[in-house]
């Protein structure tokens, strides 16, 4: 008798966020007190002694401003986050502001105070990163080489590999997000869809973040990698942002091109990752390949990466 084997059906619905995340229960409170968190780079630069000087950026539900400290004449940035924004973006704020409490890195962008204001406003006092992003400098000065782009990796997988070692997932790795100084220091921010996670396992495949660099497990799970953990979803949006860096476009698309959601998640899922054009260094192609492989079981940490062939191709500059 012949074994007729049921065929499974892929289920490529968008997950509904949690009850929790769409409508709170009760009010969301602000995390602890600075105070009581030993973080030694803690400056809680009071708002009071703030002056705006120009308008940086908007954007989810906020503005950004450039601010100087009126005594000691220092430059921040200053995110104000609306009160009347809804719980989700709320929600978002919170978590930002305490995985910023908890960190403490040369590699992550530095917050220098948080403040709840009586408008229910919140605002964000942080390092400010006087080159802009991985994204303004790719659309103003043109793409990256590969001595350059080791360079980038170098500080983004430092920063992941102090992020992963204390359990923190960014979800959001993308140009944008990747602040440059003009001393070329590359730095993470932008807390607002990251997870803290309890337990190692602890199993994070939410539909947040930016979908273009979404990786394949975070649209079909059960397909690939049943285990994913979520730090894998960082080293395959790292793969993505620097083949980006280097071929001037998103690489699941042609120059100039926007899909809708469809066309992304088809992409990623059902197609080859994507690979880089001829004429790159064989260490550079197998880095990428070490980051976009479809399987995150497979993927480099972020931690062996740091000693992959392509970036001691490339030592640290004395520059």
């Amino acid at each position: 008798m012949a074994l007729v084997r049921q065929r499974r059906q892929l289920n490529l619905r968008l997950p509904m966020p949690e009850v929790s995340d769409q409508r709170p229960r009760f009010a969301l409170p602000l995390p602890p007190s600075a105070t009581a968190l030993p973080n030694p780079a803690w400056s809680n630069v009071l708002l009071t002694d703030l002056e705006k000087l120009q308008v940086l950026g908007h954007g989810n539900g906020g503005t950004v401003y450039k601010v100087q400290h009126k005594r000691t004449s220092k430059i921040y940035a200053l995110k104000i986050v609306h009160g009347d924004n809804d719980p989700t973006v709320r929600r978002q704020v919170l978590r930002e502001m305490d995985i910023l409490r908890r960190t403490d890195s040369p590699h992550i962008v530095r917050c220098h105070g948080i403040h709840d204001k009586p408008s229910g406003d919140i605002a964000i006092v942080l390092e400010y990163m006087d080159a802009g992003t991985l994204d303004s400098l790719l659309r103003g000065n043109g793409t990256f080489s590969e001595p350059e782009l080791a360079h980038v990796a170098r500080h983004i997988l430092k920063g992941l590999s102090y992020l992963h070692s204390n359990k923190i997932i960014h979800r959001d790795i993308k140009p944008s997000n990747l602040l440059v100084n003009k001393k070329m220091e590359v730095k993470i921010a932008d807390f607002g869809v990251s997870k803290i996670m309890c337990r190692t396992l602890d199993p994070c495949n939410s539909y947040v973040g930016t979908c273009a660099y979404m990786s394949p497990e975070r649209f079909d799970p059960d397909t690939y990698g049943g285990n994913y953990n979520g730090y894998a979803g960082d080293i395959w949006s790292l793969g993505l942002t620097l083949m980006e860096l280097y071929m001037g476009h998103f690489p699941f698309l042609s120059p100039g091109q926007r899909p809708d959601w469809a066309t992304l998640m088809c992409a990623i899922c059902f197609g080859n990752p994507p690979s880089l054009p001829a004429g790159v260094s064989d260490e550079f192609r197998g880095f990428i390949e070490c980051c976009l492989q479809k399987e995150s079981s497979k993927r480099w940490t972020a931690t062996q990466l740091l000693g992959h062939p392509f970036l001691c191709k490339h030592p640290i500059s004395n520059k």
